[in-house]
């Protein structure tokens, strides 16, 4: 293998990049027109054009193959998504004299398809999850299963991924409706609208284990990773090791996760996910397990894996491709430390966390852009990102802006990193999911490993941003108001080289609003220190401030958090909450929030279908209609109760970000 060409775009493409390079190999990047100015385009040897973003050249193998010959490509690495678990791609490739990084595709067509899969490994004597997994797709059919499933359960596109084509259902009423959708969303995504059913299982646990395999018969695991923070069935939050695992259940999970790599005659790194059950224990006191799917290629959330073993993944994969035998064999493999990974989006988590579209004005992160394998090696946080400054982020593509993966030796300290990392990270220009990512990591619940699928469900209330700001915020934001971050005055004292002046004025007013709520406070030197009138739990302090970093020393109570400006306020972040101030007054008769009952497109899309008519009475939260974007079905509702006025929309139609679709009066 000497050249590689990366059949992907953004982050997981500067991933391959760097290994390949390292390994000297040299690389080739594709590329739509709405990536030209990509990061990763600049950074591979050679680049080659692919077209428009609306002809979908990502998934054009034809393209991609001919580019690979045209640069003298001898490999391609397909990296995740996009045709990276197409076996047809893979035969292709490796018809076409090339070498497919990735395993044979006769593994691949057994895992593709969420029935063939748990069809392969009941064979095998994995456990699988009761449900159905037949041929027969009728309606009349799957109302028949369902009654024998039992209710709840949970509806699954078999060729489904990524919480697409997932439906659960709670009572038979639901089941009709709820089938339609998953079918849709199959067909949409995935050209296939064939559906299984299996038992809901009511507080589960998703858990991961890495495998990897090579030509000569040797399987390991490299460890499991817990995967259960999740909305909407797409991951949000992972970590390895996963929690409150017994050694005993650990151990199981590998040979389970061998057994079944080995069933199917597999190469290379692939994923085997289990779903634990945590309302049936054993008499060991752990959760039964079930199968769930595999993912035959590498996972987003692979990061994790490799700060805990120190191993390059990447590295892994194209050793496996050339043909060679596993870098380690299973007793060489140890974990030290504890990982996580945040999916830093471009969505508005507020707003229901609808993708956020626009240019990047200012993005930077808590650490460096790139950092090594070992956690220990890393300094504890490591930046995988696709985008820079001055990067678009549009509807064409997933809207991924970076993960944040951070390392410790310990789960609390894996914690505290990303939680700090997290609240260093600026992202200016369109809106993002750093507060809530922020809040979720530090929540007590997660801190203490109280983890399931249901988690950002049940603890909605207590992840939605803060309504009180606390006194140490506002201390931090007086502070970053008062005395800005300049370059220290060469003659003039200052405390820890801050940028503090001494000489300042003796009196200096700040007024902050949180909301309609004003804060006057009055910060003055005194004794080579500062006082704040305003604020009862401070008295006398010393402080110091790097970037936007403000650390506060109150008689033995220290203080230290994130504080950064705009045009007109700051954010304070602060254990891992964020708070907003404004620094101007709200304008009269504004009330945030308020709504006049006029619904409008939160992005462009396609309306898959109106639930309202004029005239029609709704409550809060009513759906109103169902907008597809993103090849995700969001539920439009009614932010208040009233009567529907107008209805602008109809069933098929296009429609504009920020185009009026109803209206609701009192």
């Amino acid at each position: 293998m000497k050249k590689l060409l990366i059949a992907n775009r953004g982050e997981i493409a500067r991933r391959i990049i760097r290994t390949a390079h390292a390994m000297n190999i040299a690389t080739v990047a594709v590329y739509s027109d709405a990536d030209a100015a990509s990061p990763y385009v600049r950074e591979a040897g050679q680049s080659v054009a692919l077209g428009a973003a609306d002809t979908r050249p990502y998934l054009d193998s034809d393209r991609i193959i001919a580019a690979a010959k045209r640069t003298g490509a001898d490999a391609i690495h397909p990296g995740y998504g996009f045709l990276s678990e197409n076996a047809d791609f893979a035969k292709a490739v490796r018809k076409a004299g090339l070498v497919f990084v990735g395993p044979p595709e006769a593994a691949m067509r057994v895992m593709a398809l969420k029935d063939s899969a748990k069809a392969a490994m009941k064979k095998a004597g994995v456990p699988i999850t009761p449900g159905y997994q037949g041929n027969d797709q009728s309606l009349v059919r799957l109302q028949r299963a369902a009654d024998g499933v039992g209710f709840p359960l949970l509806i699954k596109a078999v060729a489904g991924g990524g919480g697409k084509g997932m439906r659960a259902v709670h009572d038979a009423a639901e089941f009709q409706d709820a089938l339609m959708a998953a079918q849709r969303e199959g067909q949409t995504s995935f050209g296939n609208a064939s559906v299984m059913l299996e038992k809901l299982i009511q507080r589960p646990r998703h858990v991961e284990v890495q495998v990897f395999a090579d030509r000569h018969g040797n399987v390991v695991h490299l460890f499991e990773r817990d995967c259960s923070l999740q909305r909407r069935h797409q991951k949000v939050i992972e970590e390895a090791p996963a929690p409150g695992l017994s050694d005993r259940l650990r151990h199981i999970l590998g040979i389970a996760a061998v057994t079944a790599a080995t069933a199917i005659a597999y190469e290379g790194a692939g994923t085997v996910e289990f779903i634990l059950d945590l309302d049936n224990v054993d008499a060991e006191g752990d959760p039964a397990f079930y199968f769930m799917e595999m993912n035959t290629r590498l996972q987003v959330e692979h990061p994790v894996t490799e700060c805990i073993t120190g191993q390059d993944l990447v590295e892994w994969q194209l050793r496996v491709a050339r043909g060679e035998m596993l870098p380690a064999n299973q007793e060489s493999l140890t974990v030290t430390g504890h990982a996580m990974e945040a999916r830093l989006y471009a969505e508005d988590a507020e707003g229901g966390f609808l993708p956020s579209t626009g240019t990047l004005s200012r993005l930077e992160f808590g650490s460096g852009p790139f950092s090594s394998f070992g956690g220990a090696a890393a300094g504890g946080v490591r930046i995988d990102t696709g985008v820079e400054t001055g990067s678009a982020i549009g509807l064409d593509y997933d809207p991924m802006i970076a993960k944040v993966i951070a390392w410790g030796p310990d789960r609390a300290t894996a914690i505290d990193r990303l939680v700090g990392a997290l609240d260093g990270t600026i992202v200016e220009g369109l809106k993002s999911n750093r507060a809530f990512l922020a809040r979720l990591a530090d929540h007590p619940a997660f801190r203490a490993g109280e983890v399931d699928t249901g988690f950002i469900a049940r603890h909605a209330g207590s992840l939605s941003p803060a309504a009180i700001v606390p006194d140490a915020a506002l201390l931090l934001a007086a502070l970053a108001v008062a005395l800005p971050d300049a370059a220290p005055d060469p003659q003039a004292p200052v405390f820890a080289r801050s940028g503090f002046r001494l000489n300042l004025p003796e009196e200096r007013s700040i007024r902050l609003w949180n909301g309609a709520h004003l804060h006057a406070l009055t910060l003055r030197p005194a004794n080579g220190r500062w006082r704040i009138a305003g604020i009862d739990s401070f008295a006398e302090f010393g402080a110091t401030r790097r970037g936007n970093a403000i650390h506060v020393d109150a008689g033995g109570k220290s203080l230290s958090g994130i504080v950064v400006g705009g045009a007109a306020g700051v954010e304070v972040r602060l254990a891992g909450q964020s708070y907003r101030l404004a620094t101007r007054a709200p304008k009269k008769g504004h009330v945030a929030g308020a709504s006049d009952g006029r619904i409008s497109a939160p992005m462009p899309g396609r309306v898959l279908a109106v639930d309202v008519a004029p005239g029609q009475a709704v409550a809060a939260g009513d759906r109103l209609l169902v907008l597809e974007a993103m090849k995700m079905e969001h539920r439009i509702v009614a932010l208040a109760a009233g009567t529907v006025s107008a209805v602008h929309i109809a069933t098929g139609d296009q429609v504009a970000d920020g185009m009026l679709l109803v209206e609701i009066g009192a």
